[in-house]
């Protein structure tokens, strides 16, 4: 982060104002819409001034500023209009450790006015650290349309709640729980359409009912960007206690998981190797203890996931599963690298399959996978893609067949590279391609754009 974002209480605080500006006059309104204790020092104000002075809103001195006036401040705001005097505002509120902040000078300030969304108890603010104010208002119309005027009522009601809640549910994950679906569900819901009185008895149902015991959703995450998540995989993220991620998931991904939640990563990596079997027994453990969990693996849990081996261990033993598809690798490189996996004029079908090794070599069925009418997906066949090429060739499938080799797909590191089948372990090898990998072999390949004659690219 460019600046560290926090909401100060004002109330009843002494804070100065320097400068009777039209600028000036919009700062002063908004700290006195905050409870500040106001002092302006300005020789010349706008008319605003003059009537918050007589409303005895604030304290008007019609004076040049002095660093005297900062003594008893906590805060100070320059907005003059002239360089030096708010040069001087902000030099000497440094010297005598008051946060300043030059209205458009970023670089003497300290801290920045956001553009504000004001619903009484509940206020979002936007900023770019002063670098695209205008940005920064677009962005707050935006939360204007979508925040209803209701939520002060709402949060009203949920501090009023507060006390109760705490007396009846002792565990904070329960009681987390508990206010997730008090602002995710019907009580929320209700209140916003102007129904309280359904809402306080939602409510009220929702705090004697048992609480449910943990849950597990088997989330994906998709091939990389985070942008590609699912609205409903967000959600799950941001009320999720623990998340329990593969290596592949990355960390703008993980970024969107709630800031306080547990993060186990349980992928394969030097000095560390969780088998199925242990990954199993953790998300039984987590959901034993009535924890929410989201168990996150790159691309779709179920292409080349094992998210059918998770499930089935935990339905076994009778524990609440969720399942939330992703992008899978396969679709997401093959956009990202600019071709369709289908094409009514070059491929009817496709075909995934993995070019992982096993102990008696790669057992697939090559002479169906030699068609020429289809696409071949491979996944984990960056070191067996020079077998991968060789099979199938033996198995009549022509050597001038186009290939795509996607490494880091769908992220700003993405590299996509282009040739024939024949040159497939070349391809790989030449550009020194390391997972996350995916091979495509099939016309296709030859559709991105650039790539209409791909055999004399792969030279």
């Amino acid at each position: 982060m460019k600046s560290f974002p926090l909401f100060l209480t004002l109330e009843n605080r002494p804070v100065v104002l320097v400068g009777g500006t039209a600028a000036a006059a919009a700062k002063a309104r908004l700290l006195l819409s905050a409870g500040a204790r106001l002092t302006v020092l300005a020789e010349r104000p706008v008319p605003a001034f003059y009537d918050w002075a007589y409303e005895g809103a604030l304290i008007l001195l019609r004076r040049d500023f002095t660093p005297s006036d900062l003594d008893s401040a906590i805060l100070a705001v320059a907005a003059s209009a002239s360089d030096d005097k708010d040069r001087a505002v902000a030099e000497a509120a440094r010297a005598q450790g008051v946060p300043v902040n030059v209205v458009d000078r970023p670089d003497l300030s300290d801290f920045t006015v956001p553009a504000i969304v004001d619903r009484g108890q509940v206020i979002a603010a936007v900023s770019t650290s002063g670098a695209a104010p205008t940005l920064a208002q677009r962005l707050r119309s935006d939360l204007e349309a979508r925040l209803s005027p209701a939520l002060d009522g709402l949060a009203g009601f949920a501090r009023e709640l507060r006390p109760a809640v705490e007396q009846a549910i002792a565990d904070p994950i329960e009681r987390r729980r508990y206010w997730a679906g008090f602002f995710d569900g019907p009580i929320a819901d209700r209140f916003l359409a102007g129904d309280e009185q359904t809402a306080r008895r939602l409510a009220e149902d929702a705090l004697a009912a048992p609480v449910a015991g943990g849950h597990v959703a088997l989330v994906g995450a998709g091939p990389g960007d985070p942008e590609l998540l699912t609205l409903k995989a967000l959600r799950l993220l941001q009320r999720a206690d623990v998340v329990v991620h593969d290596r592949l998931v990355g960390p703008a991904v993980l970024d969107y998981a709630r800031r306080d939640a547990e993060r186990v990563d349980v992928g394969k990596k030097r000095g560390q190797s969780y088998t199925q079997e242990a990954i199993n027994a953790l998300l039984l453990r987590l959901a034993g203890e009535g924890k929410r969990v989201v168990r996150l693996k790159g691309g779709d849990p179920f292409v080349f996931g094992r998210g059918g081996e998770e499930v089935a261990s935990l339905v076994e033993r009778g524990v609440s599963v969720e399942l939330v598809p992703g992008i899978t690798a396969a679709t997401g490189c093959a956009a990202f690298a600019g071709f369709p996996l289908t094409h009514r004029d070059h491929a009817s079908a496709v075909t995934f399959v993995s070019g992982e090794r096993k102990a008696g070599g790669l057992a697939l069925d090559w002479a169906a996978l030699a068609k020429s009418d289809h696409t071949l997906v491979v996944y984990m066949g960056v070191a067996t893609a020079a077998e991968i090429a060789a099979r199938l060739t033996e198995h009549g499938m022509d050597g001038a067949v186009p290939v795509a080799v996607v490494e880091n797909g769908t992220l700003p590191e993405q590299r996509s590279f282009f040739g024939t089948l024949a040159r497939l372990g070349d391809l790989v090898r030449d550009n020194h391609v390391h997972p996350p990998a995916l091979l495509v072999i099939g016309k296709v390949a030859g559709l991105a754009a650039g790539q209409a004659a791909p055999a004399a690219r792969a030279a």
